[in-house]
């Protein structure tokens, strides 16, 4: 993609580009963190990012909306919404061949300033909605390694500050940085990290990929430097042996304690729903670096997941998929599903191998609870169309395709004991294909060669 030569390094530079577009939208009244800026954020949900220029308590200032705008998002690597996910997916595979190494530094805007006394509450974290058990980090990317071979990982949690220099956060079961600790717990001993605010693009891409695209033998920072037509600049940590990002707002050192559980929750989720409060992992700060000016970065559970998210996610199952079942052209999360329906684009050359297709995307996506197939002449973006090929192609006595006892995502309320049913459904047209599914068309015309009065 080459963001560095397009100078979107950091987030500074995203908002230039934000303003440059008129894409940006500033509030300088001051703002409560705590619901009040979450609320007005939500008003702007899906349209201009908002920069708050004064957080009630604070010193900085917080971006919100920097991904809750899929088609503006296109248009940092001068791509179209529908190419976006191709141009993820041939940088992963770019990635695969040739892996970009990131580079050292001594200094860097992160650690400009070395907060002598480490407070979170320094810090502008909002608390977001109404029923959440606390001020949260959303969007913060961690950086840990493989306590036995080194290797570099990057993952996104949600983290609740519970003191000064103490959060609870979530874990995924099946996620890499779970698998590190509790190799690093079996010895009795804490998994350090760090924790990087104020993510560009390419460093939240790296960190949402999902483990089909990005294995655990390969430094996943390399996906960020693939991005970036660069490679990304680290900077070593005051406390631990955790690399941070030289570019990022603010770091936030320290360690996941082993045999320590905490509560932690309720917490709003992209589900809709709030997540319960439960017992969970504990992460004790050690440091806290900074820029000199920084701006702090969040996101709300809904579109931005939904498209930072499901734009890498998809990315990472087209290759897969496409790799294991040639004739699917594209895939695309439902909207307002993220993670859990996704639907397949096939140009069908075979009967079965649409199946066949539902079946690679449950290997490739672990979390995905719903697949539908459907022809090329449905539009995978648009709900309305994929939702007219399920009813007029689908007969549901034998193509809804169930598979019982998957394994759930703890996050959704219908998974009981980690365990769900998933479906696949097979909306394409049968083959040979009858010409009574043959779609309504109209020709294409060009209003500018008519007189058309109020146009």
């Amino acid at each position: 993609m080459d963001l560095a030569k397009r100078n979107l390094i950091d987030l500074q530079s995203y908002i230039a580009f934000l303003e440059r577009h008129n894409h940006l939208v500033r509030v300088k009244s001051e703002v409560d963190p705590a619901f009040e800026l979450a609320g007005i954020a939500r008003k702007f949900e899906g349209g201009k990012a908002v920069l708050f220029e004064n957080v009630k308590g604070r010193d900085y200032p917080a971006l919100l909306g920097l991904y809750w705008n899929r088609d503006f998002m296109a248009k940092f690597f001068q791509t179209t919404s529908a190419r976006l996910p191709f141009v993820l997916a041939d940088d992963i595979r770019a990635w695969r061949k040739n892996p970009i190494e990131p580079v050292m530094v001594e200094r860097g805007p992160a650690n400009e300033v070395i907060e002598s006394d480490p407070d979170l509450d320094i810090l502008p974290i909002p608390h977001h909605a109404e029923g959440d058990g606390g001020r949260y980090l959303t969007s913060s990317v961690v950086i840990a390694k493989d306590p036995d071979t080194g290797v570099r990982n990057l993952s996104i949690h949600r983290m609740m500050v519970t003191g000064k220099t103490r959060f609870t956060l979530l874990l995924e079961e099946l996620g890499h940085l779970m698998d590190y600790f509790k190799r690093a717990e079996a010895k009795g001993q804490p998994l350090e990290l760090t924790v990087n605010n104020g993510s560009d693009y390419a460093m939240s891409m790296a960190a949402a990929s999902p483990a089909s695209a990005a294995p655990m033998e390969m430094d996943e920072i390399g996906i960020a430097c693939q991005m970036h037509g660069a490679p990304v600049r680290l900077i070593e940590a005051q406390t631990v042996g955790v690399e941070a990002w030289a570019d990022a707002q603010f770091v936030i050192e320290g360690r996941i304690l082993p045999g320590v559980r905490e509560p932690e929750g309720p917490y709003a989720e992209v589900t809709g729903y709030y997540a319960g409060i439960d017992d969970r992992w504990v992460f004790e700060v050690s440091a806290i670096t900074r820029r000199q000016k920084p701006i702090f970065h969040s996101i709300l559970s809904g579109k931005e997941v939904y498209n930072a998210y499901g734009l890498i996610a998809g990315a990472g199952a087209f290759d897969k998929i496409h790799s294991l079942v040639p004739e699917v052209t594209a895939v695309h999360f439902s909207d307002g599903s993220v993670p859990y329906h996704l639907v397949l684009q096939i140009d069908k050359k075979h009967e079965g191998s649409q199946r066949n297709a539902i079946m690679a995307a449950f290997v490739s996506l672990a979390f995905v609870k719903t697949v539908t197939v459907v022809d090329t002449d449905v539009d995978i973006y648009s709900l309305a169309d994929v939702d007219w090929a399920v009813q007029t192609r689908c007969r549901f006595d034998r193509d809804l395709l169930p598979i019982p006892d998957g394994i759930g995502h703890r996050l959704n309320p219908m998974v009981e004991d980690d365990k769900w049913t998933r479906l696949g459904i097979d909306a394409t047209v049968p083959m040979p294909r009858e010409d009574k599914y043959r779609r309504v068309t109209m020709r294409e015309v060009n209003l500018d060669v008519f007189d058309i009065e109020g146009n």
